[in-house]
């Protein structure tokens, strides 16, 4: 598995048979230069989306149709991007798990918001989500957007995933303290790397916070376009 940010609250994920998209934000990203655009999406398979919010849907349709490659998501998100010109995937819901060659994608509950302008007025677009992704022999959580949530006891239990992608930027998510306490609470992981900061001023800029709380746990601040192997 090769685990790859694409920026901000972006990734690639390259497991078994698949590459998966979440939440690609390329046009106006600032930590995702054009010249990476290409290589971002090469090879991509099925494009995954959290929740409505610009910075996680604003290029959604464009790269589906760029690529030809199908999005999932939320039931009520992902009827209005498949409206809106995505390739359609599948419009489903927590508890339900998608199945992509060897790979299996479970939809899991997060605690922020979703909403998205649609011809020029905010929608609700229906709830926020993490997805668990299983495959390569690891099971990876990505948390998305979220704050500390007593779910993560029973995704924890239920799953056991042994790599967290973690939201912990501050402000609109946790921060790195918080999911330092999320992860060591709830989680057994053996690989922790941190999300959705260094974006902006008002998030955090460094997980040496994350890092200071767990010990003994590997935790990886990212590179864009820089793979981590696992």
């Amino acid at each position: 598995m090769n685990i790859i940010w694409l920026g901000h609250g972006s990734w690639r994920i390259e497991v078994a048979d698949q590459v998966l998209l979440i939440d690609p934000w390329l046009t106006g990203n600032p930590m995702l230069p054009d010249e990476h655009h290409a290589a971002a999406l090469a090879g991509a398979t099925q494009i995954l989306v959290t929740h409505g919010h610009f910075d996680h849907t604003q290029d959604i349709v464009a790269v589906s149709k760029r690529t030809g490659v199908p999005v999932s998501g939320m039931y009520e998100l992902a009827q209005v991007l498949h409206d809106q010109g995505a390739i359609a995937g599948a419009a489903f819901n927590k508890g339900g798990t998608l199945r992509f060659g060897s790979v299996s994608v479970t939809m899991v509950p997060a605690s922020h918001s979703s909403s998205m302008a649609v011809d020029g007025v905010s929608r609700s677009m229906g709830a926020e989500v993490g997805f668990v992704i299983q495959g390569g022999g690891h099971t990876l959580y990505h948390s998305s957007d979220t704050t500390i949530m007593a779910d993560m006891d029973w995704i924890a239990d239920y799953f056991k995933p042994d790599i967290g992608i973690l939201s912990a930027g501050g402000f609109y998510t946790m921060d790195m303290a918080g999911a330092a306490y999320a992860a060591k609470r709830y989680f057994d992981f053996k690989l922790v790397i941190p999300s959705h900061y260094r974006t902006f001023p008002a998030l955090e800029q460094s997980a040496k916070v994350l890092a200071d709380g767990l010990p003994g746990v590997r935790v990886v601040e990212p590179e864009v376009m820089q793979p981590i192997a696992v």
